[in-house]
């Protein structure tokens, strides 16, 4: 099975927001062939090492699969809330674009598949063969 490298972006949309020190990331897969893929390359282990630079005291992954999405939560990241952080983006707003960034291998099959349903409104942008261009 040929996987290719392909930025999350590509494959999902994503949106997160705050509850004191606690960040929430919602991801959604822009097509529900992507579910499956995700959910076993996107573990809260994955996570938590996408994140590793704001240290995450611990990274839970909720499933929605009629949805096609994913709901995570990393605790204390946000250097103590909004309240208490010195930073920029007390409320963790953009940090949704760090999990975004990250390139999961995906099936060549399975990106082929969504591009044949309608190659003109395909997401998938630009993956690349794992080990890089060929």
């Amino acid at each position: 099975m040929e996987l290719l490298s392909t930025p999350l972006h590509a494959l999902a949309h994503a949106r997160s927001g705050d509850k004191g020190n606690r960040l929430n990331i919602a991801l959604v897969c822009r097509h529900p062939a992507l579910f499956p893929v995700l959910a076993a390359e996107l573990t809260a282990d994955v996570v938590a090492e996408i994140f590793r630079a704001r240290a995450p005291s611990r990274v839970v992954r909720y499933e929605l699969p009629r949805l096609s999405a994913f709901n995570f939560v990393l605790d204390d990241v946000l250097d103590g809330g909004v309240n208490a952080s010195l930073g920029l983006d007390g409320h963790g707003k953009t940090l949704s674009f760090l999990l975004l960034a990250a390139s999961v291998p995906v099936p060549k099959a399975v990106l082929d598949a969504i591009a044949g349903e309608s190659p003109a409104a395909s997401p998938i942008c630009h993956p690349q063969p794992l080990g890089g261009p060929r």
